[in-house]
């Protein structure tokens, strides 16, 4: 269990109803912040495939502040990397702002990240983001965003840190407040769908035209890697007149394939399932003529 100061364990089976132990503490986390809503308090923890590395992803302290000399940014806008006992901690990847969630695709064996960017640079910038997660990787945060463009705020920071800046796989809509995501590893959905990643769009809160409120699944091809595109997937959550009356925010595979997609707007979870179409029997006819 990832919380906002620590990693916990507990002792658990399959089948249990409740812990078989004491909250077991694996590790410390660095917490606080001040942002709109509390601050970026969520952590997200996810092992590797072979079990012998845990990764915890940390948001930012602030929105886009200097890390220059700051140590309340210590550990922060990074994912970290354990030992699955909570030691030796070490950075996998920086200048993540906020990797809500994280994911292990399961044939890669890649680690993935669904990215919330920074705000007040208008409603157009910068895109939120999906993308696989380099060991090393330097992902901008606070000087740059997409790649080498340069936070204006921060103008003239760290030249040298342009060119090693990467550009993410996916771009989303800004302030799409991407959430946690999966990789579908199912059987209930057509093929087409297996390895594909499913990421929850809770929806903007300081953009004029609304976006997002949506469940988008971004269509890897069955080579684990992503082309830059998504699409829709699960939608419906804002009235013609522009209420919202839901809000995506978790979303897993179920044991029996279906997709499962926690909602805070109605405090629901949703149950997505493939129906194959049937045709009628004169349908059927006429397509074998």
């Amino acid at each position: 269990m990832a919380n906002t100061d620590s990693v916990a364990r507990f002792p658990y089976q399959n089948g249990d109803l409740k812990a078989r132990g004491q909250r077991q503490k694996l590790a410390d986390l660095p917490a606080g912040g001040f942002l709109r809503g509390g601050g970026h308090w969520t952590r997200d923890i996810v092992f590797s495939r072979d079990g012998k590395r845990m990764y915890v992803s940390v948001g930012s302290y602030s929105n886009a502040d200097d890390t220059d000399n700051n140590r309340t940014e210590y550990h922060r806008a990074d994912i970290l990397e354990f030992n699955p006992d909570g030691s030796g901690v070490r950075v996998y990847a920086s200048g993540i702002r906020n990797a809500v969630g994280i994911a292990i695709h399961p044939q890669t064996g890649e680690l993935w990240a669904s990215v919330n960017e920074r705000d007040d640079l208008g409603d157009n910038l910068p895109p939120d983001y999906i993308t696989h997660v380099q060991d090393g990787g330097f992902y901008g945060w606070p000087w740059y965003y997409i790649g080498g463009h340069q936070d204006p705020r921060l103008r003239d920071k760290h030249p040298d840190l342009r060119a090693r800046a990467i550009t993410p796989d996916v771009l989303l809509q800004p302030h799409n407040a991407s959430l946690e995501m999966t990789f579908y590893d199912g059987k209930q959905f057509p093929n087409e769908y297996e390895g594909d990643a499913f990421a929850a769009e809770p929806g903007s809160w300081n953009k004029q035209v609304r976006t997002g409120y949506e469940l988008i699944r971004v269509a890897l091809h069955h080579q684990g890697r992503a082309t830059g595109e998504y699409e829709d997937f699960l939608t419906g959550f804002v009235t013609p007149d522009g209420r919202v009356w839901g809000r995506p925010v978790g979303v897993t595979v179920a044991a029996d394939g279906s997709l499962l997609v926690s909602d805070d707007g109605t405090n629901s979870i949703w149950r997505i399932r493939y129906v194959a179409q049937v045709r009628s029997d004169k349908a059927k006819e006429r397509t074998h003529q």
